[in-house]
């Protein structure tokens, strides 16, 4: 088997830069989902609800993204067409989503509007986002997939920063961040308008400057013979026969994903009550925030100044990441330091003091964004390459599922009796998660698959 040529910085550069705009879209769903949501009238108990629909796209997407990638070949590529294709769509359903409140529809209409729009756009983003993941494993050696995957974490992380900061940025320069009752504030819309057109540039960009190898150069390369280039290979067949690797580190999946769907389910509501004293209303014989009021409309707009704080977080620390010799202290040690910043939340109420909190989950998001493909896809060897890596989106998905599932249970079992939903402590428990997902690093056994060859 052949091994693969470094590449300059700038060839490992084209072949993620796409990730910033996918992932644009990606920071203004995660950060806005549950605010447009709650605008439109959803339940605080149920918001998790909302999530489970996103990761259940991605569970049945990406491998299926993975699995026909592997087995195409045009003039265009084998993922590039799969990446084309989802941001089309993606940037489509980003100009209806937050027109869910303004279309004259009743509540209920208006919610399954939004419900069918996220179910779109998250598929739509799954498609988009998981060819830049093959990329680098199709074309960039083990020596370089470490730095491959940190550029990708950073301009995953840049692209989440300005998608995050969209609505904040909007409502300074004088776009109204309130609006009437049921419907979604101007600085959001834009923000998904914007974002839109970001996406589908940089994704052209990708498609011009990244060349893919053809069938008989990745064969050379990846030691496949072609009787078994021909073969199809069966999903459950190749989940049966994955490495160790798969699973351990899928274990720490679940911890990591768990905890940051509550983040993304709960930060609105924790920061509204703790740093910005929103109103409370009596709504069916329940007291919720006022979600048409300045106070909980500012918190949405400071969430996303708080999770760009994160990227921020997460930019600095991908860089030291590649210092630490030992891949498992890195990622242990990165979870730690977010579950710190989760747990921290509960004890701090002014909002720029926030930040810190922030900034120590952001450690955890790079080592979550980068380490696990690292580690991975050195135990792969190039074949399923594609259907692997769409699998190993189950240990992405499937925790956000289940913890979507369980959120409105664990949130009414934390909340005093008369009291408004329980949402700062939803922050805690993600912070306990992530510690325990530090712990489970160190069952993770790595494995080369270049070594094996």
């Amino acid at each position: 088997m052949r091994t693969k040529p470094d590449l300059s910085f700038w060839k490992l550069w084209n072949l993620s830069f796409g990730f910033f705009g996918v992932q644009i879209a990606y920071a203004l769903q995660s950060a806005n989902i549950s605010r447009i949501f709650a605008t439109l009238g959803a339940d605080p108990h149920n918001l998790s609800y909302f999530w489970i629909l996103p990761p259940l796209m991605g569970i049945i997407v990406q491998p299926l993204v993975g699995k026909w990638s592997d087995n195409t070949w045009t003039r265009f590529g084998r993922r590039i067409p799969y990446l084309f294709i989802g941001a089309i769509v993606a940037v489509l359903v980003m100009c209806l989503l937050p027109n869910a409140g303004s279309l004259g529809l009743s509540i209920s209409a208006a919610m399954i509007f939004g419900l069918v729009s996220l179910m779109f756009l998250d598929t739509s983003i799954n498609m988009a986002m998981q060819p830049f993941k093959m990329l680098v494993g199709d074309m960039v050696n083990e020596k370089q997939k470490g730095l491959a995957y940190s550029i990708q974490s950073f301009l995953c992380n840049a692209g989440s920063l300005v998608g995050y900061l969209f609505p904040y940025i909007f409502t300074a320069v004088g776009i109204a961040s309130v609006a009437s009752e049921g419907e979604i504030p101007d600085s959001v819309k834009w923000s998904f308008y914007i974002g839109a057109i970001i996406l589908i540039l940089c994704v052209i960009y990708t498609t011009i400057t990244v060349k893919e190898m053809p069938p008989k150069e990745y064969a050379e390369y990846h030691g496949i013979t072609e009787g078994c280039s021909t073969a199809k290979s069966n999903m459950l067949h190749l989940l049966i026969k994955a490495p160790r690797t798969f699973w351990t580190v899928g274990l720490v999946q679940f911890f990591c994903w768990a905890a940051f769907m509550y983040m993304w389910t709960y930060t609105n509501g924790a920061i509204a009550v703790s740093a910005f004293d929103t109103p409370t209303i009596t709504k069916n014989g329940v007291e919720v925030l006022d979600v048409a009021s300045k106070q909980y409309q500012a918190a949405g707009d400071w969430v996303g100044v708080l999770f760009a704080v994160q990227a921020i977080g997460s930019v600095i620390w991908a860089t030291l990441i590649p210092q630490f010799k030992n891949h498992k202290v890195a990622y242990s040690l990165s979870l730690v330091l977010g579950g710190i910043g989760f747990i921290s939340t509960m004890f701090i109420h002014d909002q720029h003091m926030l930040f810190i909190s922030y900034l120590l989950i952001g450690c955890a998001w790079a080592a979550m964004l980068a380490l696990p493909f690292t580690i991975l896809t050195n135990s792969l060897s190039g074949k399923n390459m594609g259907t692997y890596l769409g699998l190993f989106n189950g240990t992405i998905c499937l925790p956000q599922i289940i913890a979507a599932m369980v959120g409105g249970y664990l949130v009414s079992w934390l909340t005093p009796a008369g009291a408004i939903a329980a949402q700062d402590r939803m922050l805690v428990l993600a912070g306990i998660l992530l510690l325990i997902g530090a712990v489970s690093v160190f069952i993770i056994k790595e494995t080369s698959a270049e070594k094996k060859e």
